[in-house]
């Protein structure tokens, strides 16, 4: 599977007290949101979304706990290729364990944050942008020495 993660400059949103504020920034910083994400349902607003349900409500308030693709269907009343998509754009960006949970006495493939913990996660996604960026360098070195061979 590949990784993929939208880098933009920013600043910290450590001043921002909101929660939702943060977290809808913050999503929209790293790609998984788009920008002008207009929900396709009757969603009245962007946190009234099953993308940002998705991760707010399911995965930063309980990322202890593995979630079934069928029990985040129910919870948050869509269909599980609605959630399959926004579960695979959450893998891209290697936020997600795939868990095993028990799903009424039958163990079931589950997803959860990553260790349990955004922050844990998180370290997991910088060290992926650090082997990203020194082939990106590799590959900028290598493009140059065949740039001056040419000459």
């Amino acid at each position: 599977m590949g990784f993929e993660l939208s880098v933009v400059s920013n600043t910290p949103l450590t001043p921002l007290k909101d929660l939702d504020d943060v977290a809808t920034t913050f999503l929209t910083q790293i790609g998984y949101l788009p920008k002008g994400y207009d929900p396709k349902t009757d969603a009245k607003s962007l946190q009234d979304s099953v993308p940002y349900r998705l991760f707010v409500e399911c995965f930063l308030s309980r990322p202890d706990r593995g979630w079934t693709a069928e029990q985040l269907a129910v919870k948050l009343k869509t269909t599980k290729a609605t959630i399959y998509r926004h579960l695979n754009k959450l893998k891209e960006v290697d936020l997600l364990d795939e868990v095993e949970v028990d799903d009424r006495g039958t163990p079931r493939k589950g997803y959860r944050i990553r260790y349990g913990n955004l922050t844990k996660a998180w370290n997991f996604v910088e060290a992926n942008v650090e082997v990203a960026m020194e082939n990106y360098r590799k590959t900028v070195e290598h493009l140059q020495k065949l740039a001056e061979q040419r000459k």
